[in-house]
Protein backbone atom coordinates (compact mmCIF):
# COMPACT_ATOMS: atom_id res chain seq x y z
CA UNK A 1 0.00 0.00 0.00
CA UNK A 2 1.20 3.52 -0.82
CA UNK A 3 2.61 5.36 2.20
CA UNK A 4 2.93 9.11 2.66
CA UNK A 5 5.00 10.80 5.34
CA UNK A 6 3.52 13.89 7.04
CA UNK A 7 6.49 15.90 8.30
CA UNK A 8 5.14 18.11 11.09
CA UNK A 9 7.10 21.23 12.03
CA UNK A 10 5.35 24.41 13.15
CA UNK A 11 1.87 23.08 12.37
CA UNK A 12 1.27 20.93 15.44
CA UNK A 13 -2.50 20.51 15.13
CA UNK A 14 -5.20 18.43 13.49
CA UNK A 15 -7.66 21.31 12.88
CA UNK A 16 -7.23 23.33 9.67
CA UNK A 17 -4.17 21.38 8.67
CA UNK A 18 -3.88 21.36 4.88
CA UNK A 19 -0.70 19.28 5.00
CA UNK A 20 -2.40 16.49 6.92
CA UNK A 21 -5.40 16.54 4.60
CA UNK A 22 -3.18 16.38 1.52
CA UNK A 23 -1.53 13.24 2.87
CA UNK A 24 -4.87 11.62 3.69
CA UNK A 25 -6.29 12.50 0.28
CA UNK A 26 -3.33 10.93 -1.50
CA UNK A 27 -4.65 7.51 -0.46
CA UNK A 28 -2.87 4.72 1.34
CA UNK A 29 -1.11 4.86 4.68
CA UNK A 30 -0.13 8.07 6.45
CA UNK A 31 2.84 8.23 8.81
CA UNK A 32 3.03 11.48 10.85
CA UNK A 33 6.59 12.38 11.88
CA UNK A 34 8.26 15.12 13.91
CA UNK A 35 12.04 15.48 14.06
CA UNK A 36 13.61 17.17 17.06
CA UNK A 37 16.45 18.90 15.27
CA UNK A 38 19.65 18.79 17.32
CA UNK A 39 20.73 22.02 15.63
CA UNK A 40 17.84 23.77 17.38
CA UNK A 41 19.40 22.96 20.74
CA UNK A 42 22.83 24.34 20.13
CA UNK A 43 24.29 27.79 20.71
CA UNK A 44 23.85 30.68 18.28
CA UNK A 45 26.77 32.87 17.11
CA UNK A 46 25.56 35.45 19.64
CA UNK A 47 26.19 33.14 22.58
CA UNK A 48 22.60 32.22 23.43
CA UNK A 49 20.73 28.95 23.28
CA UNK A 50 18.84 28.67 20.03
CA UNK A 51 15.92 27.22 21.97
CA UNK A 52 15.46 28.03 25.64
CA UNK A 53 13.72 26.03 28.33
CA UNK A 54 10.35 27.77 28.11
CA UNK A 55 9.90 27.09 24.40
CA UNK A 56 11.37 23.59 24.64
CA UNK A 57 8.90 22.65 27.38
CA UNK A 58 6.06 24.12 25.32
CA UNK A 59 7.21 22.07 22.31
CA UNK A 60 7.32 18.80 24.24
CA UNK A 61 3.83 19.45 25.62
CA UNK A 62 2.58 20.25 22.11
CA UNK A 63 4.04 17.03 20.70
CA UNK A 64 2.40 14.94 23.43
CA UNK A 65 -0.93 16.63 22.75
CA UNK A 66 -0.63 16.11 18.99
CA UNK A 67 0.17 12.44 19.46
CA UNK A 68 -2.96 12.03 21.61
CA UNK A 69 -5.09 13.74 18.95
CA UNK A 70 -3.64 11.65 16.15
CA UNK A 71 -4.17 8.39 18.06
CA UNK A 72 -7.83 9.24 18.54
CA UNK A 73 -7.98 9.39 14.74
CA UNK A 74 -6.32 6.01 14.28
CA UNK A 75 -2.75 7.22 13.85
CA UNK A 76 -0.02 8.62 16.09
CA UNK A 77 3.14 10.68 15.99
CA UNK A 78 6.59 9.21 15.34
CA UNK A 79 9.14 11.44 17.07
CA UNK A 80 12.78 11.16 16.06
CA UNK A 81 15.79 13.19 17.05
CA UNK A 82 18.90 14.15 15.13
CA UNK A 83 19.55 15.75 11.76
CA UNK A 84 16.23 16.05 9.90
CA UNK A 85 17.58 15.05 6.49
CA UNK A 86 18.88 11.76 7.85
CA UNK A 87 16.03 11.04 10.24
CA UNK A 88 13.14 11.78 7.85
CA UNK A 89 14.85 9.72 5.15
CA UNK A 90 15.24 6.83 7.61
CA UNK A 91 11.54 6.93 8.47
CA UNK A 92 10.59 7.03 4.80
CA UNK A 93 12.81 4.01 4.17
CA UNK A 94 11.47 2.11 7.19
CA UNK A 95 7.85 2.53 6.14
CA UNK A 96 8.43 2.30 2.39
CA UNK A 97 7.11 5.81 1.75
CA UNK A 98 7.12 7.05 -1.82
CA UNK A 99 5.83 10.54 -1.00
CA UNK A 100 6.06 13.08 1.80
CA UNK A 101 4.27 16.34 2.46
CA UNK A 102 5.15 19.25 4.73
CA UNK A 103 4.46 22.93 5.35
CA UNK A 104 6.20 25.61 3.32
CA UNK A 105 9.16 27.46 4.81
CA UNK A 106 10.23 31.06 4.31
CA UNK A 107 13.35 31.68 6.44
CA UNK A 108 16.86 30.78 5.21
CA UNK A 109 17.82 28.08 7.73
CA UNK A 110 14.47 26.35 7.45
CA UNK A 111 14.56 26.53 3.65
CA UNK A 112 18.04 25.00 3.61
CA UNK A 113 16.84 22.10 5.78
CA UNK A 114 13.79 21.62 3.57
CA UNK A 115 15.88 21.50 0.40
CA UNK A 116 18.36 19.08 1.97
CA UNK A 117 15.55 16.72 2.90
CA UNK A 118 13.98 16.99 -0.54
CA UNK A 119 17.26 15.94 -2.15
CA UNK A 120 17.80 13.12 0.33
CA UNK A 121 14.30 11.73 -0.18
CA UNK A 122 14.53 12.02 -3.95
CA UNK A 123 17.59 9.75 -3.97
CA UNK A 124 15.50 6.96 -2.47
CA UNK A 125 12.48 7.51 -4.71
CA UNK A 126 10.35 9.57 -2.34
CA UNK A 127 8.93 12.91 -3.50
CA UNK A 128 8.36 15.86 -1.15
CA UNK A 129 5.44 18.26 -1.62
CA UNK A 130 5.20 21.61 0.17
CA UNK A 131 1.91 23.24 1.13
CA UNK A 132 1.14 26.65 2.66
CA UNK A 133 -0.11 25.98 6.17
CA UNK A 134 0.84 28.86 8.46
CA UNK A 135 -0.52 32.19 7.26
CA UNK A 136 -3.88 33.91 7.21
CA UNK A 137 -3.85 34.58 3.47
CA UNK A 138 -2.50 32.09 0.97
CA UNK A 139 0.34 33.65 -0.99
CA UNK A 140 -1.35 32.63 -4.24
CA UNK A 141 -4.41 34.73 -3.31
CA UNK A 142 -2.49 37.98 -2.78
CA UNK A 143 -2.81 40.80 -5.35
CA UNK A 144 0.95 40.89 -5.94
CA UNK A 145 3.89 38.55 -6.34
CA UNK A 146 6.13 38.08 -3.30
CA UNK A 147 8.96 40.14 -4.82
CA UNK A 148 6.48 42.98 -5.36
CA UNK A 149 4.96 43.05 -1.87
CA UNK A 150 5.11 46.71 -0.71
CA UNK A 151 7.83 47.51 1.81
CA UNK A 152 5.32 49.54 3.84
CA UNK A 153 2.73 47.56 5.76
CA UNK A 154 -0.18 49.97 5.21
CA UNK A 155 0.10 49.68 1.43
CA UNK A 156 0.17 45.90 1.72
CA UNK A 157 -2.78 45.78 4.12
CA UNK A 158 -5.06 48.08 2.16
CA UNK A 159 -4.59 46.31 -1.16
CA UNK A 160 -4.83 42.85 0.41
CA UNK A 161 -8.00 43.67 2.32
CA UNK A 162 -9.58 45.06 -0.84
CA UNK A 163 -8.61 42.28 -3.24
CA UNK A 164 -7.86 39.04 -1.37
CA UNK A 165 -9.99 36.58 0.58
CA UNK A 166 -9.13 34.33 3.47
CA UNK A 167 -9.67 30.73 2.45
CA UNK A 168 -12.09 28.63 4.53
CA UNK A 169 -10.64 26.31 7.14
CA UNK A 170 -10.42 22.58 6.60
CA UNK A 171 -11.97 20.43 9.29
CA UNK A 172 -10.50 17.80 11.57
CA UNK A 173 -10.16 14.50 9.69
CA UNK A 174 -12.58 11.77 10.64
CA UNK A 175 -9.95 9.04 10.45
CA UNK A 176 -6.31 8.61 9.45
CA UNK A 177 -5.28 5.35 7.85
CA UNK A 178 -1.88 4.55 9.37
CA UNK A 179 0.16 1.41 9.81
CA UNK A 180 0.83 0.20 13.35
CA UNK A 181 2.91 2.95 14.91
CA UNK A 182 5.04 2.62 18.04
CA UNK A 183 4.27 4.52 21.20
CA UNK A 184 5.72 8.00 21.05
CA UNK A 185 8.89 8.60 23.02
CA UNK A 186 9.84 12.14 24.00
CA UNK A 187 13.16 13.31 25.41
CA UNK A 188 13.21 15.25 28.65
CA UNK A 189 14.44 18.82 28.95
CA UNK A 190 17.56 17.40 30.57
CA UNK A 191 18.08 15.19 27.50
CA UNK A 192 18.04 18.40 25.44
CA UNK A 193 20.62 20.02 27.70
CA UNK A 194 18.12 22.30 29.44
CA UNK A 195 16.88 22.73 32.99
CA UNK A 196 13.22 22.81 33.97
CA UNK A 197 12.21 26.50 33.98
CA UNK A 198 11.04 27.92 37.26
CA UNK A 199 7.48 29.12 37.73
CA UNK A 200 6.66 32.62 38.90
CA UNK A 201 3.32 33.55 40.46
CA UNK A 202 3.46 36.92 38.70
CA UNK A 203 3.29 35.39 35.22
CA UNK A 204 0.61 36.98 33.04
CA UNK A 205 -0.31 33.56 31.67
CA UNK A 206 1.02 30.03 32.01
CA UNK A 207 1.40 28.70 28.49
CA UNK A 208 0.54 25.03 28.08
CA UNK A 209 1.78 23.60 24.81
CA UNK A 210 -0.62 21.91 22.43
CA UNK A 211 -3.72 22.28 20.31
CA UNK A 212 -6.05 21.44 23.21
CA UNK A 213 -4.80 24.37 25.28
CA UNK A 214 -4.78 26.62 22.19
CA UNK A 215 -8.43 25.98 21.40
CA UNK A 216 -9.32 26.44 25.06
CA UNK A 217 -7.59 29.84 25.08
CA UNK A 218 -9.44 30.89 21.93
CA UNK A 219 -12.74 29.77 23.44
CA UNK A 220 -11.98 31.64 26.66
CA UNK A 221 -10.94 34.90 25.00
CA UNK A 222 -13.78 35.04 22.51
CA UNK A 223 -16.77 33.20 23.87
CA UNK A 224 -15.93 33.02 27.58
CA UNK A 225 -14.82 36.47 28.70
CA UNK A 226 -15.61 38.20 25.38
CA UNK A 227 -12.41 40.14 25.99
CA UNK A 228 -12.02 40.47 22.24
CA UNK A 229 -14.67 43.22 22.29
CA UNK A 230 -12.21 45.54 24.04
CA UNK A 231 -8.94 44.24 22.58
CA UNK A 232 -7.95 47.48 20.86
CA UNK A 233 -8.35 49.45 24.09
CA UNK A 234 -6.57 46.94 26.35
CA UNK A 235 -3.89 45.46 24.04
CA UNK A 236 -1.18 47.74 25.44
CA UNK A 237 -1.74 46.40 28.94
CA UNK A 238 0.99 44.91 31.06
CA UNK A 239 -0.60 42.94 33.89
CA UNK A 240 -2.99 40.01 33.69
CA UNK A 241 -4.09 37.30 31.28
CA UNK A 242 -6.78 38.98 29.20
CA UNK A 243 -5.50 42.43 28.21
CA UNK A 244 -4.37 40.77 24.95
CA UNK A 245 -5.18 37.56 23.12
CA UNK A 246 -2.02 35.67 24.19
CA UNK A 247 -2.49 33.51 21.07
CA UNK A 248 1.10 34.06 19.92
CA UNK A 249 2.80 30.98 21.40
CA UNK A 250 0.20 28.63 19.94
CA UNK A 251 0.31 30.41 16.58
CA UNK A 252 4.11 30.25 16.45
CA UNK A 253 4.16 26.49 17.06
CA UNK A 254 1.14 25.95 14.81
CA UNK A 255 -1.04 24.58 17.61
CA UNK A 256 -3.54 27.20 16.47
CA UNK A 257 -4.34 28.14 12.89
CA UNK A 258 -4.54 31.82 11.93
CA UNK A 259 -7.38 30.99 9.54
CA UNK A 260 -9.25 29.25 12.34
CA UNK A 261 -8.88 32.32 14.57
CA UNK A 262 -10.29 34.38 11.70
CA UNK A 263 -13.20 32.02 11.15
CA UNK A 264 -14.10 32.03 14.84
CA UNK A 265 -13.88 35.83 14.90
CA UNK A 266 -16.36 36.00 12.03
CA UNK A 267 -18.76 33.71 13.92
CA UNK A 268 -18.33 35.86 17.00
CA UNK A 269 -19.04 39.04 15.03
CA UNK A 270 -22.22 37.53 13.63
CA UNK A 271 -23.49 36.94 17.16
CA UNK A 272 -22.13 39.93 19.05
CA UNK A 273 -21.30 42.44 16.32
CA UNK A 274 -18.06 43.65 14.80
CA UNK A 275 -16.11 46.60 16.17
CA UNK A 276 -12.63 48.11 16.01
CA UNK A 277 -11.36 45.54 18.50
CA UNK A 278 -12.48 42.45 16.60
CA UNK A 279 -10.99 43.97 13.46
CA UNK A 280 -7.74 44.71 15.26
CA UNK A 281 -7.12 41.04 15.96
CA UNK A 282 -7.24 40.45 12.19
CA UNK A 283 -5.01 43.49 11.72
CA UNK A 284 -2.39 41.85 13.96
CA UNK A 285 -2.68 38.56 12.07
CA UNK A 286 -2.00 40.53 8.90
CA UNK A 287 1.19 41.91 10.45
CA UNK A 288 2.22 38.31 11.13
CA UNK A 289 1.60 37.42 7.47
CA UNK A 290 3.43 40.54 6.35
CA UNK A 291 6.63 39.66 8.16
CA UNK A 292 6.51 36.17 6.66
CA UNK A 293 6.27 37.78 3.23
CA UNK A 294 9.13 40.15 4.01
CA UNK A 295 11.26 37.17 5.01
CA UNK A 296 10.35 35.48 1.73
CA UNK A 297 11.26 38.65 -0.16
CA UNK A 298 14.52 39.56 1.58
CA UNK A 299 15.70 36.33 3.21
CA UNK A 300 19.10 36.47 4.86
CA UNK A 301 19.26 40.27 4.75
CA UNK A 302 17.10 40.35 7.88
CA UNK A 303 19.95 38.76 9.82
CA UNK A 304 22.59 41.29 8.76
CA UNK A 305 23.46 44.30 10.87
CA UNK A 306 22.30 46.65 8.10
CA UNK A 307 19.05 44.72 7.58
CA UNK A 308 17.08 45.09 4.39
CA UNK A 309 18.17 48.72 4.07
CA UNK A 310 21.85 47.90 4.06
CA UNK A 311 22.70 50.89 6.23
CA UNK A 312 24.02 51.55 9.70
CA UNK A 313 21.71 50.42 12.46
CA UNK A 314 20.83 52.52 15.51
CA UNK A 315 23.15 50.46 17.69
CA UNK A 316 26.36 48.78 16.64
CA UNK A 317 28.39 48.28 19.83
CA UNK A 318 29.27 45.00 21.44
CA UNK A 319 29.45 45.41 25.21
CA UNK A 320 28.91 42.20 27.16
CA UNK A 321 28.50 43.93 30.51
CA UNK A 322 25.84 46.34 29.22
CA UNK A 323 24.05 43.53 27.42
CA UNK A 324 24.00 41.38 30.56
CA UNK A 325 22.55 44.22 32.64
CA UNK A 326 19.80 44.57 30.03
CA UNK A 327 19.14 40.82 30.15
CA UNK A 328 19.04 40.74 33.94
CA UNK A 329 16.83 43.81 34.29
CA UNK A 330 19.59 45.79 35.98
CA UNK A 331 19.91 48.85 33.73
CA UNK A 332 18.45 51.28 36.26
CA UNK A 333 15.59 52.17 33.89
CA UNK A 334 12.66 50.79 35.87
CA UNK A 335 10.25 50.16 33.01
CA UNK A 336 12.86 48.36 30.92
CA UNK A 337 14.05 46.37 33.91
CA UNK A 338 10.54 45.26 34.86
CA UNK A 339 9.90 43.95 31.36
CA UNK A 340 13.24 42.16 31.15
CA UNK A 341 12.68 40.50 34.51
CA UNK A 342 9.28 39.27 33.36
CA UNK A 343 10.82 37.82 30.21
CA UNK A 344 13.62 36.09 32.11
CA UNK A 345 11.24 34.64 34.71
CA UNK A 346 8.33 33.62 32.47
CA UNK A 347 9.32 33.46 28.79
CA UNK A 348 6.77 36.16 27.97
CA UNK A 349 6.64 39.92 27.55
CA UNK A 350 3.85 42.18 26.32
CA UNK A 351 4.01 43.79 22.90
CA UNK A 352 4.35 47.22 24.50
CA UNK A 353 7.23 45.94 26.59
CA UNK A 354 8.99 44.39 23.61
CA UNK A 355 8.99 47.64 21.69
CA UNK A 356 10.36 49.56 24.65
CA UNK A 357 13.16 47.19 25.63
CA UNK A 358 14.21 46.83 21.99
CA UNK A 359 14.28 50.58 21.50
CA UNK A 360 16.27 50.99 24.70
CA UNK A 361 18.89 48.45 23.62
CA UNK A 362 19.23 49.98 20.15
CA UNK A 363 18.88 53.70 20.78
CA UNK A 364 19.92 54.25 24.39
CA UNK A 365 22.50 51.53 24.99
CA UNK A 366 23.43 51.61 21.28
CA UNK A 367 24.14 47.89 21.24
CA UNK A 368 24.04 45.65 18.17
CA UNK A 369 20.33 44.89 17.75
CA UNK A 370 21.03 41.32 16.66
CA UNK A 371 22.11 40.38 20.20
CA UNK A 372 18.71 41.49 21.46
CA UNK A 373 16.96 39.51 18.75
CA UNK A 374 19.07 36.44 19.56
CA UNK A 375 18.28 36.69 23.27
CA UNK A 376 14.57 36.88 22.43
CA UNK A 377 15.04 33.81 20.22
CA UNK A 378 16.33 31.93 23.25
CA UNK A 379 13.93 33.25 25.82
CA UNK A 380 10.50 33.70 24.23
CA UNK A 381 7.97 30.90 24.42
CA UNK A 382 6.25 32.47 21.40
CA UNK A 383 9.40 32.95 19.31
CA UNK A 384 8.69 33.08 15.59
CA UNK A 385 11.65 33.61 13.29
CA UNK A 386 9.90 36.08 10.98
CA UNK A 387 8.08 38.14 13.59
CA UNK A 388 11.09 38.29 15.89
CA UNK A 389 13.83 39.27 13.46
CA UNK A 390 11.65 41.54 11.33
CA UNK A 391 10.35 43.38 14.39
CA UNK A 392 13.85 43.87 15.77
CA UNK A 393 15.08 45.17 12.41
CA UNK A 394 12.08 47.51 12.37
CA UNK A 395 12.96 49.00 15.76
CA UNK A 396 16.65 49.20 14.88
CA UNK A 397 15.82 51.30 11.82
CA UNK A 398 17.01 48.75 9.26
CA UNK A 399 13.68 47.07 8.52
CA UNK A 400 10.24 48.09 7.29
CA UNK A 401 9.60 51.13 9.45
CA UNK A 402 8.75 54.05 7.12
CA UNK A 403 9.67 56.54 9.85
CA UNK A 404 13.41 57.19 10.18
CA UNK A 405 14.95 57.18 13.64
CA UNK A 406 11.89 55.94 15.52
CA UNK A 407 12.62 56.27 19.22
CA UNK A 408 10.63 55.31 22.31
CA UNK A 409 10.87 57.79 25.18
CA UNK A 410 10.95 55.19 27.95
CA UNK A 411 9.97 57.57 30.75
CA UNK A 412 7.00 58.88 28.77
CA UNK A 413 5.99 55.34 27.83
CA UNK A 414 6.11 54.16 31.43
CA UNK A 415 3.97 57.08 32.57
CA UNK A 416 1.46 56.49 29.76
CA UNK A 417 1.12 52.72 30.12
CA UNK A 418 2.08 52.19 33.77
CA UNK A 419 1.05 55.46 35.38
CA UNK A 420 -0.02 53.74 38.59
CA UNK A 421 3.28 51.82 38.74
CA UNK A 422 1.38 48.57 39.09
CA UNK A 423 3.58 46.78 36.57
CA UNK A 424 6.90 48.23 37.72
CA UNK A 425 6.07 47.46 41.33
CA UNK A 426 5.08 43.90 40.42
CA UNK A 427 8.46 43.26 38.78
CA UNK A 428 10.62 45.53 40.91
CA UNK A 429 12.67 42.59 42.12
CA UNK A 430 13.95 39.62 40.16
CA UNK A 431 12.18 36.98 42.25
CA UNK A 432 9.46 36.98 44.84
CA UNK A 433 10.46 36.22 48.42
CA UNK A 434 8.62 33.04 49.57
CA UNK A 435 5.79 33.76 51.98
Amino acid sequence: MKTTIVWFKTDLRVHDNSVLHAAINSGGHVVPVYCIDDAHFGTTPYGFNKTGAFRARFLLEALADLDASLRRLGSGLVVVRGKPAAEIANIAREYGATSAVTAEEVAPEELATLNEIREKLAKQGCSLSVIANSSLYDTSDLPFAVNAVPDIFTAYRQKTEAQAKVQPVVGVPGHINSPQLPDMFLPTLADLGLSEPTSDARAAINFQGGETAALARLQHYLWGTKSVLTYKETRNGLVGADYSTKFSAWLSMGCLSARYVYSELKKFEQEYGANDSTYWVVFELMWRDYFRLMMMKYGNRFFLKGGIRGKGAAGTKQNKALLQRWIDGQTGQEFVDANMRELKATGFMSNRGRQNVASYLCHDLKLDWRYGAAYFEQQLTDYDVCSNWCNWAYVAGVGNDPRPNRYFNIQKQSEQYDGDRRYRDLWRIATLVPG
